[in-house]
């Protein structure tokens, strides 16, 4: 089998609103390496777009779900529940920076579960506004799509979206934006969209994932405390992307004194497999009645015992350390690219939620162009980076955590050579 061939059966085959990347097609995976249907080798520093921090396969996953698979695969948790869902709850809710106790609700996807944090926002305050950023990326469902501060490619042809959603700029200091300038971008919506008392939630991504990794300061995440405390609004964490030891610890959420009503999480918490999350104060996950939750996927066995796996593996091979020391190191190779690579403008990192942004050294605009030419170099010397950001001129670095030491050192070398204009 060939990589062209396969090609051209998917263009026949499958439609082109579902864009792909790579022209190869794997075959089979371990840890942190993927190989094609011919037998090339890559280094995955895209694991599935942030899905894998365990790695491809890992042994503790793998033997969870074949033991679960030996005793049933489906029964539709609201019709016939069962054990691993409730300890799989109560494990959440013992680690969820949340004020109290903590509740947990389980479903199939990141958009399901910000859809769901959504509707539970609503039940809780019986308000209709939703507040997001600029930059954001919250699914790819017409709520979620509302949600996202970025339309291309997300919501081109899609419109019209569910009303009630409102944009304020996020904070990012290289593109002019303060933490005065988000909170005042905040009070221009309340005085000119939606009276607060008329909000029902404030929703964010603590470090943006497709918008470019950036951070949000803690003076912001301070504030927005604030005000949401002051007007009855709930604040909403979607840690999709940034869960589950990324960033260094379980979750970014971790890293502000501040604690969300609300907490979404999908991507690495299943190792693979689809789960996703939400978990808040118990008092606001009661909000919606028996029934008003769920869906006949939603807390599948076979990925919660994944899942299961997963926090086991989190816990004993200590990732949240070894997130830490793998982005400290990446971050001192691009420093010293930084040096020999004029476009490098920023480098922005959380454990290891690491990105680099690319702006022309002559106009300092974003250069998508130089990017493109970063990742395609990586590419062809086997090393799969992905691109992010509103200009497209970020690269996110997404290995796994598990990735072995020499291997990561031989992708920074790649990484070094592809950042040489």
């Amino acid at each position: 089998m060939k990589n062209n061939e396969l090609h051209q059966r998917r263009l026949q085959a499958t439609p082109r609103g579902i864009g792909v990347m790579c022209g190869f097609y794997a075959e089979k995976a371990e840890n942190a390496t993927l190989w094609d249907v011919e037998g090339n080798e890559v280094i995955d520093f895209a694991a599935g777009i942030a899905v894998l921090n365990t790695g491809h396969r890992h042994p503790k996953v793998m033997a969870a779900v074949e033991k679960q698979l030996q005793a049933f695969t489906h029964t539709a948790y609201q019709i016939v529940p069962y054990e691993s869902y409730v300890s799989l709850a109560e494990r959440i809710n013992a680690r969820v920076p949340v004020t109290g106790p903590a509740k947990t609700a389980f479903f199939s996807t990141g958009a399901e579960a910000v859809e769901n944090a959504v509707k539970i926002a609503r039940a809780y305050t019986r308000r209709p506004g939703v507040i997001t950023f600029g930059g954001g990326f919250h699914g790819r469902t017409f709520m979620t799509m509302a949600l996202t501060g970025k339309v291309a490619p997300y919501k081109i042809g899609f419109g019209p979206f569910p009303g009630s959603i409102y944009h304020a700029q996020y904070p990012n200091t290289l593109h002019g934006v303060s933490t005065d300038d988000a909170l005042k971008s905040l009070e221009r919506i309340f005085k000119a969209d939606i009276a607060p008392d008329q909000v029902a939630a404030i929703l964010l991504e603590p470090v943006q994932g497709e918008g470019g990794f950036n951070v949000a300061p803690a003076d912001f995440m301070q504030a927005l405390r604030k005000l949401c405390d002051s007007h009855g609004i709930l604040l909403i964490v979607d840690e999709v992307q940034s869960g589950f030891a990324r960033t260094g610890k379980l979750f970014a959420s971790e890293y502000y004194d501040v604690k969300p009503d609300l907490i979404t999480m999908a991507k690495s918490l299943a190792g693979g497999l689809p789960l996703s999350a939400v978990a808040g104060r118990a008092e606001v996950m009661d909000a919606p009645a028996p029934g008003g939750l769920g869906g006949t996927y939603a807390g599948n066995p076979l990925a919660v015992a994944a899942a299961h796996a997963v926090l086991d593996v989190i816990e004993e091979e200590d990732l949240c350390e070894r997130a830490n020391h793998l982005g400290k190191h990446l971050v001192e190779v691009l420093n010293n690219a930084k040096t020999r690579c004029p476009y490098i403008a920023e480098i922005r990192a959380q454990g290891s939620m690491v990105a680099v942004e690319f702006n022309d050294p002559n106009t300092g605009a974003p250069s998508a162009e130089f990017t493109k030419q970063v990742q395609d170099k990586a590419l062809a010397a086997g090393l799969l980076l992905l691109t992010c950001g509103v200009y497209g001129n970020v690269i996110r670095f997404l290995y796994p955590l598990t990735i072995p030491e020499v291997q990561f050192r031989k992708a920074l070398d790649i990484l070094q050579q592809s950042l040489t204009h």
